[in-house]
């Protein structure tokens, strides 16, 4: 059976997809429905970073400032990429200023991991990331303003335009938009093999 060509790449580039885009692009909601159609792991390198440092992300901002957080961003980064070397089929949500930082950005380059942009209207960014501070009474400094918000996407959205793949989110579904990734590049579900007598 002829297996379907994943995109020309390294060693981790056949278990493992990063999602970058900007907050409100649902970079966490696509990741899970994709990684739970796949039967991957999914994980927020947010979260990663918040149980490495013992800090959440807003008091790593907070107590040691952004270089701080990039910084510790950079580890984490490294360390997901050292551990695909090891074969777990991985979906990586990346905060929205980690593909930003040149470092990033040139690690996963180098890596050939597929790098999926999930691309919105600012507005439609504005909306979403408005009615989920609503809904869970999260503080975004980013939502005093909506000037300085469409600034900053503005400014990231060139960096986020060298991912490998860009997918348009606009009003579709979650799981439109996973089927959509995981056709462009032709990533696998692994089979949960629940037979007696089947390891290895």
């Amino acid at each position: 059976m002829r297996r379907k060509r994943l995109p020309a790449s390294g060693k981790t580039a056949g278990n493992a997809v990063f999602l970058v885009g900007f907050m409100g692009a649902g970079k966490t909601s696509v990741g899970r429905a994709l990684a739970e159609e796949l039967n991957w792991v999914f994980e927020d390198l947010d979260d990663r970073i918040q149980q490495r440092e013992g800090q959440t992300v807003a008091e790593i901002f907070r107590d040691s400032g952004e270089p701080a957080f990039r910084q510790a961003e950079h580890a984490a980064l490294e360390q997901v990429l050292e551990e695909l070397r090891g074969g777990v089929a991985r979906i990586v949500a990346l905060g929205g200023g980690a593909f930003v930082q040149e470092g990033n950005a040139a690690m996963l380059l180098a890596s050939g991991v597929p790098t999926v942009f999930l691309d919105a209207s600012v507005e439609q960014l504005w909306q979403r990331c408005s009615q989920q501070a609503s809904e869970t009474g999260v503080e975004r400094p980013l939502l005093k303003s909506i000037e300085e918000f469409r600034d900053l996407h503005r400014n990231r959205r060139k960096s986020y335009l060298k991912a490998g793949v860009k997918i348009g989110t606009g009003s579709r579904t979650i799981d439109a938009i996973a089927a959509e990734i995981a056709e462009k590049l032709g990533l696998k579900k692994i089979a949960i093999r629940s037979e007696q007598g089947d390891a290895e």
